[in-house]
This record gives structure tokens, C-alpha cells and sequence, in this order.
């Protein structure tokens, strides 16, 4: 083991507390992550001193949440041992695909954009109602993207391309978050969006959400080859488990992991579902009650022509009458 140790020139061993102190400077990712976080905290204070207003929970669950998992992801643990060890690359693409979208999209960037900058409100809206939008957004095509999207990864050389080029690596953060952003901003509907789907539809896709994660987990798990092994051999990680070990350990982070985001939002979907139904309920017997209580203040000035004209024709009818008294 000390000679294997020798030779590995990687971040040193995985412990609990390294996950918490082994960080790396990803200078694009953390360009990137300064620049929007700006963009969003000038643009909230743009729109206050406007005399508007933009909850602190928005910017909190943005800045904080979205940016800050984007930033874990990339420069924390798993991103120091993105190259090692198999399993913090399958909690890196968990992290890129579901959760730091899902606290972005919270943050309502569109309505904040438009509000912030009036001026470009309507090519804004112009293209979230163009029919590419439309089309890109369809629930079943953003379904399949957040599954398809990381698996074609996994199971591709674009697996083991991610380790041998800059670029690639930074491409691919950027697009596993893409299909995550485009499905939760759909579903959530906080933000103006290309259709309003109902929200049994969101239900209905969730729950594929959670059933595909699964599919995900598994299909990493019962695999019989180690996924990249030439490079994970290549590098020597000399600590802890095998590489057959990672990997199980990867395709179940990927399972539980995924449906710790997946379950939750499946239970906010039916939350939404039962509200939009209680107010459509509402609705019908609001209406209800306004035609009744119209009927009951005309009723009240009828006139004995017009109620005559109102009762129903049997009774007006006088060979029907008529033949009834003869019986």
C-alpha cells in the first residue's frame, strides 16, 4: 500500500472532516457563479428602490441555496474528488442536475428580470411564448432530458472525456443543470412559462421524475463493468473502498439522493393540485350563489304577466288543465 500511496499524487484521503475543509478553485465556475449572484442582488435592490417589493426568502433560497449547492458541487468535496472517486462524481451530477436548479428556480430570475428592467419585458416575453419554448418545455420532453441527459454521460465516453479536457468538464456542469432548470421551472410556475400545464400534469411527472432517478440509481448499480475504469485505475486511489464498491455506493446516491428531491416536490405538486381545486370549487359556488341571489331579487319584482310567463307550459296549457279537472 505504501508504494501505491507513493505514486498517487490525487487530494488526500476522503474523511468527514475533509468534506467539509477540501475545497478547489474553479475559476469559470466561480466567475460565473459572482457574476449572477451580482446580477440578482443589484437587480432585487434596483426593484425596491423602485418602491417595489422582492421577498427575502426569493433571494435567500437563489443566492444562498441555488448558487451556493452550484458552488459545492463544483469546488467542495465532490468537486475536489470528482477525478477519484466515483461517488463523488454521482453526488456532484445530483447536486447539478436537481438541486441547485430547484432553489434557482425558486428565486424567480424571470419576474425579476422583467420587473427590474421593464424595458425588456417584452422580448422576454416574447420568447418564453415562442413555440421553441413551448416546445423545449413540454413536460415529457424535460422528463426525459433530466434522465437522459446525465445516463448518455454515464454510459458514454463523454464520461471519461469529462476528466481529459477543461472545457468538456465545464460544459458539462453546465449542461446537466440545463434539463433541472427547464423542469422545475415548468412545474414550480412561479415564473411566467411558455404553457400552464394542470397541476395534476406536474403530479404525473414527478412522479416519472422520482421513477427514473431510480431507474438511474439502478442501472449504475447492477452495471457489471466499473464505469471509467482505465482512468480510475490510471489515477490509483489508494483509500478506502474498491471500485466496484464506489460505484454501488454511486448508483445509490443517485437512487436516494434524487428521490430525497424528487419525493417532496411529488408531495408539492399534489399540495398544488388540491389548491387550485378548492378554488375552482370556490369559484363555482361563488358564481352559484351570485346568480341565485339575482333570481331571488327579481323574483321579488315579477310582475303577475311575467310570472305567468315564467311557470312552466303544462300548467299553462287549458286542454291540459282543462282535462285534469274533468277527472
Amino acid at each position: 500500500m505504501a508504494p501505491i500511496a507513493a505514486a498517487y499524487s490525487g487530494p488526500p484521503k476522503l474523511t468527514l472532516a475533509r468534506a467539509f475543509t477540501e475545497w478547489r478553485v474553479d475559476v469559470p465556475m466561480l466567475v460565473l457563479i459572482l457574476l449572477i449572484g451580482a446580477w440578482y442582488l443589484v437587480s432585487v435592490r434596483k426593484v425596491r428602490r423602485g418602491g417595489g417589493q422582492w421577498a427575502s426568502g426569493r433571494a435567500f433560497a437563489f443566492i444562498v441555496l441555488g448558487l451556493g449547492f452550484w458552488a459545492i458541487a463544483t469546488m467542495a468535496w465532490p468537486g475536489a474528488y470528482e477525478s477519484v472517486l466515483f461517488y463523488a462524481r454521482a453526488t456532484q451530477t445530483v447536486l447539478l442536475v436537481l438541486v441547485s436548479p430547484l432553489f434557482l428556480a425558486m428565486g424567480k430570475p424571470l419576474t425579476l428580470l422583467i420587473e427590474a428592467y421593464p424595458a425588456a419585458s417584452g422580448r422576454v416575453g416574447a420568447v418564453i411564448r415562442s413555440r421553441a419554448a413551448k416546445v423545449v418545455t413540454f413536460p415529457a420532453i424535460t422528463t426525459v432530458a433530466l434522465i437522459a441527459v446525465p445516463m448518455s454521460m454515464y454510459f458514454t465516453s463523454w464520461y471519461t472525456a469529462f476528466f481529459h479536457s477543461g472545457t468538456v468538464r465545464e460544459l458539462t456542469y453546465l449542461i446537466l443543470m440545463l434539463p433541472g432548470l427547464a423542469f422545475f421551472w415548468t412545474l414550480l410556475r412561479i415564473d411566467p412559462v411558455p404553457k400552464e400545464y394542470p397541476f395534476g400534469v406536474g403530479m404525473w411527472i414527478a412522479a416519472a421524475e422520482v421513477v427514473g432517478d431510480a431507474f438511474f440509481g439502478i442501472a449504475v448499480i447492477a452495471d457489471q463493468t466499473i464505469l471509467g475504469a482505465a482512468h480510475y485505475h490510471a489515477v490509483g486511489y489508494p483509500y478506502g473502498q474498491s471500485l466496484a464498491t464506489g460505484q454501488v455506493l454511486g448508483g445509490g446516491i443517485i437512487w436516494i439522493l434524487g428521490d430525497f428531491v424528487g419525493l417532496p416536490f411529488l408531495a408539492v405538486q399534489l399540495i398544488q393540485l388540491m389548491r387550485a381545486d378548492k378554488q375552482e370549487a370556490d369559484e363555482i359556488d361563488a358564481e352559484l350563489d351570485t346568480r341565485d341571489a339575482a333570481r331571488a331579487a327579481t323574483a321579488g319584482s315579477v310582475t303577475p304577466d311575467a310570472e305567468e310567463a315564467d311557470r312552466p307550459w303544462w300548467e299553462t296549457d287549458s286542454q291540459l288543465t282543462d282535462r285534469f279537472r274533468q277527472a
